[in-house]
């Protein structure tokens, strides 16, 4: 009976391990490739290898060569630029919505929950043509700031289902004594909601963060000039040239955009995790 029982737990123990090397593999392995490339004399993806057998760090220099067609400088920071004022403004955005749905209630409040919740099935693509047409009637084409709003507005939805399920779970009771000691609503969601809510604060400002990051199809429909671009955008044209495609400086400027996305990660890892899970399965 006993040897039965350690059998199974040994089958499942080995599935288990078995899924989770695979998930890990599979994640890792074009990362190491992405990074060998980098390293790997030539343009071509043909001759590089995993381990680079002459490295090199011409590709990290020719991203800051300066050229007129490799604007990688000016496509970096207006990337961070577009990321952290998303962020900023998706925090305050969805820390407001989230805290009105979770403690009023008010007519059409479930009408809007459901409009929310169907916002986030419709494909983004589905409104480009609107939002080109908008840009265009706005005179904000090439404006990273209307870029902003758009890339605000995106994230509220889903953020707010996230934000709104954690702070259902905090207990209203603490709202009700704060009122007793004569707190108004406003000082209750900046002293009290909001201290509590910091893990998922996390989760929503990592969202705004990385969004803009991988973003390509919204942003190349407002942006149109170099100048302009986004990393995104630049380092496509890196690879889309039919002659002069270079795949190793694409990896090696894809490298780089992960440094500010594993920088934010690490200030906000120690709230990250607790508040993914508890917005995932509260509310």
């Amino acid at each position: 009976m006993m040897t039965d029982v350690k059998k199974k737990k040994f089958l499942r123990l080995l599935v288990s391990y078995s899924i989770l090397v695979f998930i890990v593999v599979a994640i890792i392995y074009p990362l190491l490739w992405t990074v060998g490339a980098s390293f790997n004399p030539g343009n071509s993806l043909i001759s590089t290898s995993i381990i680079p057998k002459n490295p090199t760090l011409d590709h990290y220099r020719e991203l800051f060569a300066g050229k007129e067609s490799l604007q990688y400088g000016q496509w970096y920071m207006n990337s961070i630029k577009i990321s952290v004022f998303t962020m900023i403004g998706t925090v305050i955005s969805v820390s407001f919505t989230a805290y009105a749905f979770s403690r009023f209630r008010f007519k059409g409040r479930k009408n809007a929950l459901t409009l929310f919740l169907l916002l986030q099935m419709i494909p983004q693509f589905s409104a480009l043509i609107a939002l080109f047409v908008l840009a265009q009637l706005l005179g904000l084409m090439n404006s990273h700031w209307l870029l902003i709003l758009l890339y605000i507005g995106g994230q509220i939805p889903m953020n707010t289902y996230l934000m709104k399920g954690y702070m259902d779970s905090i207990p209203y009771d603490l709202d009700e004594s704060a009122k007793i000691d004569g707190a108004s609503n406003t000082r209750i969601f900046w002293q009290v909601i909001m201290p509590l809510s910091k893990p998922m604060i996390a989760v929503v400002a990592m969202n705004g963060f990385t969004g803009p990051l991988g973003d390509f199809v919204m942003s190349s429909v407002i942006l149109r000039t170099p100048e302009s671009y986004t990393l995104p955008i630049g380092l496509y044209n890196l690879v889309n040239e039919v002659m002069g495609a270079s795949y190793t400086t694409f990896a090696a400027g894809a490298i780089l955009i992960s440094i500010p996305v594993a920088i934010i990660f690490i200030m906000l890892q120690k709230n990250f995790v607790s508040g993914l899970t508890a917005g995932g399965t509260k509310g």
